[in-house]
């Protein structure tokens, strides 16, 4: 049990939780957003990060400070809480960014720790390799081998109270990435970065985004808290609190603004097709598109310093937008609707719908830590039908006491029959005793127009019924399914399409 971490509410794979981070003396609610504070130009003051729009914790660049002869000293003399003007905790990188830009680093992991200890960081880094996507094996293994060298090389320095990231490499190998989780949980190490996701960020390959975290989540302690690197556009966030990870730190706040972009939660727009801004941030209230790219300087002329005022309000809301889809998230997950939020923001873009539906893929992690009982179960597509509460559902069938003659009906039940019970049939979830109709998740919200995959689900659930009782003669009664359903109804369940009968409805 890791005593720094305590997870207090659990949604798929999604937490709330505290991160108890000693040097800075505070705690850390879960999941977070880590603005990205470059110590060479501040395009927000981080006190403001923390009093306006309520970060708790940020992340700055140790290498650059410590390559920068200007204010290196001042940082070692001042301490970096002061120099930068941030009293809550702070996160440092090593340098590894670097590393992977141009080749080479001129520092060492020893050194570098050393030197986030020194300048006061409350969570340090040390120098791994952040191997890219679609590289060859042999170059994978080998840079991971380096890369877990530098966990032992930091597992050994001094440290005192500062906590220390232990990154999980391993590039687009899930079953690497499920190594590296393993051998960074073993160590005395504390925060869990999952690394080198900046390239499957950019290029909005989320279903292998969700892969690479499922697949270090695989190794790494139930109760390990986990940074996903380079991550914080406002689109993804759901999605990635629900694929287990906690904590996530944005340059995209910042980089964007200054490419005039303006970021939603489906996506990216360019100020200059905007006609309406869309949000209600102090930002977006206050101003129009149109007065900000009339703002002197906006055409992106100069030197940078005329464009700032622009650039500023742009970031600004980049932050509000990101922060607020931050306390939307952890509403979901405190009312146990994540899935549904995940589900929305899919419908936004197609490679979001792809990792989706790579989450969903590993229905059976998720149900592990899903919880048995929620408010309410929305069918909104026909992924809702592959969510680990079906799943659930479906393997408690086996558990429940079955008459040997057995009606299953979609419909209402007939005034008299020759069965022995007859239990309903709600796709997408299959059948269930009548008691036990006002438990989660059969508690249902489903269209009145559902889709085949909603059947399919259902039908389904009737074969693990039919399954585990081999002896029980089931009959289905069913309003019109589609071929595609039946076929997946075992062959020796009766079937009656109950319009046939007069009976639907």
């Amino acid at each position: 049990m890791r005593d720094h971490f305590e997870i207090r509410d659990h949604d798929a794979a999604g937490r709330i939780g505290r991160l108890e981070v000693p040097r800075a003396g505070v705690t850390v609610e879960t999941p977070a957003l880590l603005p990205v504070v470059n110590p060479n130009v501040l395009t927000i003051a981080p006190s403001r990060l923390r009093e306006e729009f309520g970060a708790e914790m940020l992340i700055t660049n140790s290498y650059i400070i410590r390559s920068t002869d200007r204010i290196r000293d001042r940082v070692l003399a001042e301490g970096l809480h002061d120099f930068l003007e941030f009293d809550g905790a702070i996160m440092t990188d090593s340098g590894s960014f670097q590393l992977a830009e141009y080749g080479d680093i001129d520092v060492t992991t020893e050194e570098i720790v050393e030197f986030q200890r020194e300048i006061g960081s409350d969570v340090a880094t040390p120098v791994d390799v952040p191997t890219p996507p679609d590289v060859d094996r042999e170059r994978a293994e080998r840079e991971l081998e380096t890369t877990q060298r530098a966990l032992a090389d930091a597992e050994a320095a001094e440290t005192g109270e500062m906590l220390v990231n232990a990154p999980v490499q391993g590039s687009t190998f899930p079953d690497l990435r499920e190594e590296a989780g393993r051998h960074a949980t073993e160590t005395d190490l504390d925060v869990f970065p999952v690394g080198a996701m900046v390239p499957l960020l950019n290029s909005y390959r989320y279903a292998e985004v969700v892969e690479a975290v499922r697949a270090a989540k695989r190794g790494l302690d139930p109760d390990a808290p986990v940074h996903l690197f380079g991550a914080g556009h406002p689109m993804m966030l759901a999605l990635a609190v629900a694929a287990g990870c906690d904590l996530f730190d944005s340059a995209a706040y910042a980089l964007m603004a200054r490419d005039g972009r303006y970021l939603t939660v489906s996506g990216t727009e360019h100020l200059e097709e905007m006609e309406y801004f869309p949000c209600s941030c102090p930002v977006c209230a206050e101003h129009t598109p149109a007065e900000l790219r009339e703002m002197e300087g906006s055409d992106g002329e100069g030197d940078g310093g005329a464009d700032a005022s622009a650039e500023r309000l742009l970031a600004e809301h980049n932050l509000h937008v990101t922060f607020e889809e931050l306390r939307r998230v952890k509403a979901a997950i405190r009312s146990g609707n994540l899935l549904e939020l995940v589900d929305r923001r899919a419908r936004g873009h197609p490679a979001m719908l792809d990792g989706y539906r790579a989450l969903l893929d590993h229905a059976d992690e998720l149900e592990r830590t899903d919880p048995v009982s929620k408010d309410a179960f929305f069918y909104t597509s026909h992924e809702s039908a592959r969510r680990p509460e079906i799943r659930r559902h479906r393997d408690r069938l086996a558990r429940l006491e079955v008459p040997d003659r057995l009606l299953l009906t979609e419909s209402n039940a007939p005034s008299t029959h020759d069965y022995d019970a007859v239990w309903r049939v709600k796709p997408p979830l299959g059948p269930f005793p009548r008691a036990l109709s006002e438990t989660y998740p059969l508690t249902a919200e489903v269209p009145e127009r559902l889709d085949e995959a909603a059947r399919v689900a259902a039908a389904e659930g009737v074969a693990a019924l039919a399954s585990a009782n081999p002896d029980t003669e089931i009959t289905l009664g069913h309003d019109g399914w589609s071929e595609a359903a039946l076929d997946a109804v075992p062959d020796r369940v009766e079937t009656e399409d109950l319009r046939t009968l007069g009976r639907s409805g």
